[in-house]
């Protein structure tokens, strides 16, 4: 049974079927959901869907692309969404500077604003980063104490390294799958199984062979495949050791 602990369930994408396709999830062998929030709204449309669910939660955070919209109400709206008792982390927050829908400046404000509440709250924290590790490594550092994620790792082994030694989770995607990524799937290979999560990051970024179609957590089954041939696991020894990590990291309890 699987964890998938990144998806995207509040999307427009599944308002077709999502109450079909959450209700297969057990029966196609996903256990546990964390549903990411990206901005306030949809942080508290994950809570909604997880109240549904006994098996889904929810993290609350505004994504850097959506830092331009936050204002001075935003954080105290996240600090009520975190106490929720389905709430679990908040993210996801960083920097992404690929696209910079928000100015640099305002993403390192809102991110650093977010750090303050995940250590204000005491939950862990969601990191999105793209094009900008330097600059997230100007910041993390500052809050050693505290437990985090790197969502959809993309970063080399040198990186991977400076993040384990930081104590930092690794989360990877069906990027692994890709034909031409075989340096992340090197990298997923690399990193410790106790510090190792895997997510779909649906409705993006779907596995071979579904590449360019709607995700959903039921492939997590493509992307387990693939890195536990690559690391000489049983497929059912990764997804128990990957699901017990996130268990333990978002603080699951029995």
């Amino acid at each position: 049974m699987f964890f998938d602990t990144h998806a995207h369930y509040d999307d427009e994408r599944y308002d077709e079927d999502r109450d079909l396709l959450l209700k297969s999830m057990q029966d196609a062998g996903v256990s546990l959901i964390l549903n990411a929030g990206s901005n306030v709204e949809n942080s508290r449309r994950g809570l909604q869907i997880a109240d549904k669910y006994s098996f889904v939660y929810a993290s609350v955070g505004v994504h850097p692309h959506d830092a331009k919209e936050m204002d001075d109400s935003s954080i105290t709206k996240l600090r009520e969404l975190s106490r929720h008792s389905k709430a679990l982390a908040i993210g996801e927050i960083g920097l992404d500077y690929h696209y910079n829908l928000s100015p640099v400046e305002t993403q390192k404000e809102r991110f650093r604003e977010q750090l303050e509440l995940a250590r204000e709250t005491d939950l862990p924290v969601i990191i999105h980063e793209r094009e900008a590790f330097a600059d997230v490594m100007e910041i993390i550092p500052d809050y050693s104490d505290l437990r985090g994620v790197f969502h959809c790792f993309s970063g080399d082994i040198t990186a991977a390294k400076t993040l384990l030694d930081m104590g930092w989770m690794l989360s990877f995607t069906g990027v692994i799958t890709f034909k031409k990524a075989t340096a992340s799937l090197e990298v997923a290979s690399f990193v410790p199984l106790e510090r190792l999560m895997l997510e779909t990051d649906a409705p993006y970024l779907s596995p071979e062979p579904l590449r360019g179609k709607r995700n959903d957590s039921r492939n997590l089954i493509h992307i387990a495949k693939k890195l536990a041939d690559a690391r000489g696991l049983a497929v059912d020894e990764l997804a128990e050791a990957t699901k017990n990590n996130g268990i333990r990291f978002f603080g699951i309890a029995d």
